[in-house]
């Protein structure tokens, strides 16, 4: 490979906002986490098993509310209405989800319920994701003429 395919590559705007939406996402899971092991900490330990649905729901949306403003601001740099972004981000996550899980449910019978399957879903699931963000959630708006 010549350097300047790599050089090209790496500077389009589109493989940098992938990047940046990968970063975003690390950091949503890792908000996620600390949020559910915060809460976790301080419910006895007799309640955290009838407790841990909330527990992660708390900690799942915490994440996906960060990876919003993250994406919003420093990925796509949008500037529309933050409502409706709100909304259409999470209509692409649904959509993500549901996608993930028809991947997962055509490769388990040739993969297993494992981790490769996992991965699989989760990667089509990144890709919607991506793509649906970036071309409806947060697209451009032409200035007004």
């Amino acid at each position: 490979m010549a350097p300047g395919f790599v050089h090209r590559i790496v500077h389009r705007q589109g493989v940098r906002q992938f990047v940046k939406f990968g970063i975003v996402g690390a950091s949503g899971f890792l908000v996620n986490l600390v949020v559910f092991t915060v809460l976790q900490h301080y419910t006895p330990l007799d309640e955290r098993a009838a407790r841990f649905p909330l527990l992660y729901s708390i900690g799942f949306l915490a994440g996906g509310v960060s990876n919003y403003f993250l994406n919003r601001i420093w990925t796509f740099r949008a500037t529309g209405d933050a409502l409706l972004q709100g909304i259409q981000f999470l209509s692409v996550s649904a959509i993500a989800l549901v996608v993930g899980l028809v991947v997962s449910h055509f490769t388990t019978p040739y993969l297993g319920a494992g981790h490769r399957t996992w991965f699989l879903a989760t990667l089509a699931g990144i890709v919607v994701n991506f793509f649906f963000n970036k071309y409806w959630t947060f697209r451009p708006t032409a200035p007004p003429r």
